[in-house]
């Protein structure tokens, strides 16, 4: 990575929007013969790239993967009441638009390569988080004048963004220059190239459902990249964003007041690594006050508890003025640096591929696969959980993965695979894939997540009122199509069914 691109993009990419913006106003009057009609892309890629890889991250994933808890109020992440969704994520995408527009001028097609996932990334997350979104048409008003876009059903997504993904590996290949302004990969074609496929077969497994498509023909896609295709190679190759000990590119919860006030661990994710001896616990969340008082080794299981998620926020807030919660590890507030957002790691790869074996999509060694995703998690934590790394070090992890909770071999049905698949998946997603692991949940039943009796599942968030305000009948044709008009959180989008 290169320090100067990664500390002075953010400056780059504002400068160069303000001088669009103040271009389009000034061309209304007269322009400037002795003004550049394009600019290079790399001037818009670093911000694009800052801003895909942390948009989906946060602490709202966490409540509702039951990782932590809230005791001063309720919050309704954490209860699944949450209502409407917004589609923000649009205006990050014009700035990708923007990008690939002057790349086309200046048949760098290398920087649209990287347009197209990124475009993918987008439409990907935002159809799993309503259904039918606008597609086809979005992102037209200034090239075509279309200010009210259609909804596209989420099926026609789907398609379009594997096109895309396809697309975008073929320009790659084609042009393998490097790309300047890339704060991910530092301009090499072939990490892209590896990171795009390996999200193909992302998006592949999230359609597990309808894997009998002949439209899509998802299995033979899935077992054709798999089979043919570069990809992610280790943990050295994961797409993430680094985060450096300067002004506004440290980590995002640094020095974060949230996490010093009610915000305390789940006791579902808690027990859960209690249950599996699992040592990752002590890189992700503090003793209690009451474990350090009776001076318990940090690896200590016993000295770490969390708070009941469907139990009233006041009787949990007692817990913790007892002494007796862990609180988030102090690390993710301290460190300004901490540890990358991985968009697209090795780990996450190989337990895709894991499952893909098991559902007999390809031919491999699911345990072998499984395993490697157990070990890339743990070489995560090792190379940034500063000072904690001998908890997760290589010894422990080939002792975690030989126990009979961990051990592939010990589930004896596919169900039963599945299930402790999903669960190292979401045991490593703390702060990692955003809501990725929910999505999972979704699909597949497993990590089976606490709710109340009275609490139904949330598939999807209901649209935003803008959408009803300034697209009425597009937004309104899409809640009839796919929900008989009724637009809520607990209807099932197409992926699901």
């Amino acid at each position: 990575m290169k320090t100067i691109q990664h500390v002075l993009f953010t400056g780059i990419s504002i400068l160069f929007l303000l001088s669009v913006n103040s271009c389009q106003k000034l061309t209304e009057i007269n322009e400037n013969p002795n003004e550049a009609a394009t600019t290079h892309p790399q001037a818009l890629l670093s911000k694009v790239e800052w801003e895909a890889f942390r948009v989906w991250h946060g602490t709202t994933p966490l409540y509702i993967l039951k990782m932590i808890v809230q005791t001063d109020g309720e919050n309704a992440n954490q209860l699944y009441n949450w209502q409407r969704g917004g589609f923000g994520e649009y205006q990050q995408l014009r700035n990708v638009q923007k990008m690939m527009e002057e790349a086309e001028k200046l048949n760098e097609t290398n920087y649209i390569a990287l347009g197209k996932f990124f475009r993918a990334y987008y439409f990907y997350n935002l159809t799993l988080f309503f259904g039918d979104i606008p597609y086809s048409e979005a992102l037209q008003g200034e090239s075509a004048s279309i200010f009210q876009p259609k909804y596209d059903s989420q099926e026609a997504v789907f398609q379009g963004i594997l096109t895309e993904l396809e697309e975008a590996v073929t320009l790659l290949k084609d042009n393998p220059n490097p790309m300047d302004g890339d704060i991910i990969y530092s301009g090499n074609p072939n990490k892209w190239i590896a990171l795009i496929n390996a999200f193909r077969l992302k998006v592949l497994m999230t359609l597990s459902k309808h894997e009998e498509s002949v439209a899509m023909d998802i299995r033979s896609e899935f077992a054709a990249i798999y089979a043919a295709e570069p990809l992610l190679q280790s943990i050295e190759d994961d797409g993430q964003l680094a985060f450096l000990d300067q002004q506004d590119v440290r980590y995002p919860e640094f020095n974060s007041s949230s996490y010093g006030s009610g915000m305390y661990m789940d006791s579902t994710f808690i027990r859960r690594l209690q249950d599996h001896k699992d040592p990752r616990l002590f890189v992700i969340a503090t003793q209690t006050r009451l474990g350090r008082e009776a001076g318990a080794a940090l690896d200590d299981f016993s000295s770490y508890e969390g708070g009941d998620p469907i139990a009233p926020y006041a009787q949990v807030n007692d817990k913790a003025v007892a002494g007796r919660l862990s609180k988030v590890h102090d690390r993710y507030t301290d460190d300004p640096t901490n540890e990358p957002f991985v968009l697209m790691g090795y780990a996450e790869q190989q337990f895709i591929l894991a499952e893909a074996t098991v559902r007999g999509w390809i031919s491999d060694d699911a345990k072998a696969l499984y395993n490697e995703g157990i070990r890339a998690s743990f070489a995560f934590y090792a190379a940034y959980a500063k000072n904690l790394g001998a908890f997760v070090a290589e010894d422990k992890v080939e002792t975690y993965i030989a126990q009979p909770l961990v051990d592939l071999d010990d589930a004896t049905s596919t169900e039963a695979k599945l299930e402790r698949i999903m669960m190292q998946k979401y045991l490593r997603s703390f702060h990692q894939g955003g809501y990725s692991s929910y999505f999972d949940h979704l699909r597949t039943g497993y990590p089976t997540l606490r709710k109340a009796a009275n609490v139904q599942v949330a598939y999807r968030w209901m649209y935003p009122q803008t959408e009803y305000n300034q697209n009425t009948q597009h937004v309104n044709d899409a809640i009839q199509r796919q929900f008989d008009g009724d637009d809520n959180i607990h209807s099932q989008p197409w992926w699901l069914n």
